[in-house]
């Protein structure tokens, strides 16, 4: 799941000071809330159109536009391989996947728009740096074989993360969820589908940078959960409220588990001296990860952090004709239909 957000806000500066409200005003909230607690414990969802607290807003607005900007940046590395991909067949299935992950970034921006926020406020704190996104895109991408490992594990990792999304509490997020991952599935398999002809068909070149790239992608993959349960700042009440429903831990463990399993097939091995299975947790146990790392990352300072927004910046101001030519449209296209009414 692309919402790394959740945990790192806080640690960016301390939280907007909340307004002052009237002691009428919170006596009319009571039973609003009442009626929200209610429905939350209740394991229903909560529509655009419902009394909603603030907290909960705000805290969906920060991982849903976190989330659809990590679609949006996600579609750079990835960009660059297709035309050098090694078959018209890869390069149509790259291209496949390039435009699911532009659909799915607009998906989000609109759900993140009936919570209040215009489109052009989430694209501006993206811009800014004031948002982020997954810091797994901060990695550069060196060979083919890049291409493949992420579809596998980062795709992997998102699918893990993002099907319990599929019941969030908040319905216009869930609603969007369920078409994504279906669409998450197919980037995964054709990624594997990928290494697994490289590992079975190609040379030992090609076999060798399978490896490599497993060996750079596989601690970042995991990192993608989020810090530890210990250590995220909102985990806790977004799981209170629905929003959330694995821990980050258990998330991280369950793709631990499923992706040794696939890797045996493929025929790769993790770059992970301390992973093996541990028959009393019935579970891998694996080695430490590398926080200061993650944090590094997300604080801007990763391989890759200025290259991929300043190409997110250049693409939002090279298209700028295009967006100040469909409003003109629209607008003359608006003026003619008053005209005709008139």
């Amino acid at each position: 799941m692309y919402t790394q957000a959740l945990d790192v806000m806080a640690k960016e500066g301390a939280p907007a000071a909340k307004p002052l409200r009237s002691a009428e005003e919170l006596r009319l909230e009571e039973p609003l809330q009442q009626r929200f607690d209610a429905r939350i414990d209740d394991g229903g969802f909560i529509e655009a159109k419902d009394w909603m607290p603030d907290d909960y807003r705000r805290t969906l607005v920060r991982q849903i536009s976190q989330h659809a900007h990590s679609e949006i940046v996600g579609m750079l590395p990835e960009g660059n391989w297709v035309s050098r991909a090694p078959t018209l067949k890869r390069k149509a299935i790259l291209l496949a996947k390039i435009q699911d992950e532009g659909g799915h970034g607009l998906y989000l921006y609109a759900a993140a728009e009936t919570l209040g926020t215009s489109r052009d406020e989430l694209l501006g704190a993206l811009h800014s740096g004031k948002a982020k996104y997954s810091s797994i895109f901060n990695y550069p991408t060196l060979t083919w074989a890049d291409v493949g490992v992420i579809g596998w594990l980062v795709d992997g990792a998102a699918i893990m993360n993002q099907v319990p999304l599929c019941r969030c509490s908040y319905a216009p997020y869930a609603r969007a969820m369920i078409r994504i991952c279906r669409e998450e599935s197919f980037h995964q398999r054709q990624g594997y589908d990928s290494l697994l002809v490289m590992m079975q068909n190609g040379t030992d070149a090609q076999r060798a940078m399978v490896q490599d790239a497993v060996n750079r992608w596989w601690w970042p993959s995991l990192m993608m959960f989020g810090p530890p349960d210990g250590e995220s700042t909102h985990s806790a009440q977004s799981m209170r409220w629905g929003i959330k429903r694995i821990s980050n831990d258990d998330l991280r463990q369950k793709f631990v588990d499923a992706t040794v399993e696939q890797a045996k097939v493929l025929g790769v091995t993790m770059p992970d001296p301390d992973l093996k299975w541990n028959e009393e947790r019935q579970h891998f146990d694996f080695g430490s990860i590398d926080w200061d790392e993650f944090w590094r990352v997300v604080g801007g300072e990763g391989p890759c952090n200025r290259e991929r927004l300043g190409m997110r910046v250049k693409a939002w101001d090279d298209g700028a004709w295009v967006r100040e030519a469909a409003l003109a449209h629209a607008e003359k296209q608006a003026q003619r239909a008053r005209q005709a009414a008139a």
